[in-house]
């Protein structure tokens, strides 16, 4: 599944293709949206952002078009003339001056006012969103003392939602490989200055990872990684999907685990247990 940095990068694309422009035509695959497409055309789309993994398209009359991907879900921007060449299942249709936003594949959308989007019942479970608000590591530390999650393992905590928006499976692993934390580790075990590395770092990592197209190793593992022959895919990551090969770090085998029903890499030697 997508995590927040992918999905942030996907509300980019798709305002430059069709942000501040008036939607000529729209169209929704399910019949209860289809009724309201209407209520779209003539309106400008004033804003595309994210909540976590979920993605809200603003529009000038105050309604709001929440869609989340789930495992499927992908948007494809093509010109109107130029509908892409996919199997996949159509399920939402924007177009303006010739350019068109598709999203195929996913299930859960829905159409909103504005006014009523905080009663969304995913979007009102949801912590900060670190890529569309205003998020310091300060912001988040306090977060980690909360009493729903100041007791709970890092390895469940960093996929809940609610502590902060767009974590999900290899940014849990490669925050917690870089914090030297080990997943059973809860905030409550932790130093203060764990804490305030761990807060610095959700905050970081994350917004690395959106800048630099899922990328959240360093430049010197890179080169070390690539130079031995690694994929991209390898690459990438300091942990993530590197089980059986060298941590960049100490040099011991990287393992896999199983955390929440949900694979998790980690180093034994800088993560360990005690």
């Amino acid at each position: 599944m997508p995590e927040g940095p992918e999905i942030r990068r996907a509300a980019d694309r798709i305002e430059k293709q069709i942000g501040g422009r008036v939607v000529e035509d729209a169209w929704f695959a399910f019949p209860e949206l289809a009724s309201q497409a209407d209520s779209l055309i003539g309106q400008r789309v004033v804003g595309v952002d994210t909540r976590g993994k979920a993605m809200l398209i603003r529009f000038a009359n105050q309604k709001v078009l929440y869609s989340h991907n789930q495992l499927y879900g992908v948007w494809k921007l093509h010109r109107a003339d130029q509908p892409p060449d996919t199997k996949r299942s159509l399920r939402v249709r924007l177009e303006s001056e010739g350019r068109v936003a598709s999203l195929y594949s996913a299930s859960d959308i829905s159409l909103w006012d504005k006014q009523a989007l905080g009663q969304h019942p995913f979007l009102a479970r949801l912590g900060p969103d670190l890529l569309s608000e205003k998020v310091s590591a300060d912001d988040v530390l306090v977060r980690l003392t909360l009493k729903p999650f100041y007791r709970r393992s890092l390895g469940a905590l960093l996929l809940d939602q609610g502590l902060v928006a767009g974590l999900g499976n290899y940014l849990r692993s490669e925050i917690l490989f870089f914090a030297r934390l080990h997943p059973a580790k809860r905030p409550a075990d932790l130093s203060l200055d764990q804490q305030k590395t761990l807060a610095m770092l959700i905050v970081d990592i994350t917004r690395q990872a959106y800048k630099l197209a899922g990328v959240t190793n360093t430049e010197a593992w890179i080169e070390q990684a690539r130079a031995t022959g690694e994929t991209r895919r390898q690459w990438r990551f300091a942990v993530f999907e590197r089980a059986g090969l060298s941590c960049h770090r100490c040099g011991d085998i990287i393992e896999r685990m199983s955390v929440g029903s949900r694979r998790l890499y980690w180093c034994p030697t800088c993560q360990p247990a005690s």
